[in-house]
């Protein structure tokens, strides 16, 4: 099979039973992307396939043929950053919202993802009904807290990790103000 991740083309013999995260993971050294649960319900393995984030352990790696997937380690570059680090990498370093960093890969993964969503106008459970569909969604604390819910942290890291989301929100917002 024919699979680019990080931008990188990998053409990868491997069992039809193979899972995603196996495969970066066992088959191509990407350890960034954690095997917590095995079943889709920590997030500790969420990835960005073709920009939306989805548990890798839950996937089989066949299925994702022709995909572009980002891992943790291919952030940076995904974003285009100046530098070696995503803004949500750093902020997480600035706001000391990695405690053990198990989860760490997972959350970073579904932040990105998240802020894509949201930017795009996805409605989340949480998000005023009322507001024009065809707008992103303001990302308040509580939208932030909603839409990483299915990424745990044993270390209760989550008020350091909606604190580094909401300040690449906040410049974000002042760069787009700036440009505009």
């Amino acid at each position: 099979m024919t699979l680019r991740v990080n931008d990188t083309v990998h053409v990868i013999e491997l069992d039809h039973r193979t899972t995603l995260l196996d495969l970066l993971r066992e088959h191509l050294a990407l350890t960034g992307s954690k095997k917590g649960c095995d079943q889709g319900q920590c997030g500790a393995c969420t990835v960005l396939v073709d920009g939306r984030r989805v548990n890798s352990c839950l996937l089989l790696a066949v299925a994702q043929e022709g995909c572009e997937v980002v891992t943790v380690e291919g952030l940076a570059e995904a974003a285009g950053a100046e530098g070696d680090l995503h803004p949500l990498q750093r902020a997480f370093l600035d706001r000391d919202a990695l405690q053990c960093g198990y989860c760490t890969p997972g959350q970073l993964c579904s932040a990105v993802g998240m802020l894509e969503e949201a930017r795009s106008g996805q409605p989340s459970v949480v998000t005023d009904t009322d507001r024009p569909t065809d707008t992103p969604v303001r990302l308040t604390v509580e939208e932030i807290r909603e839409r990483l819910s299915g990424n745990l942290c044993r270390c209760g890291a989550y008020p350091h990790i909606v604190e580094a989301v909401q300040e690449v929100v906040v410049r974000d917002v002042a760069a787009r103000e700036v440009i505009a």
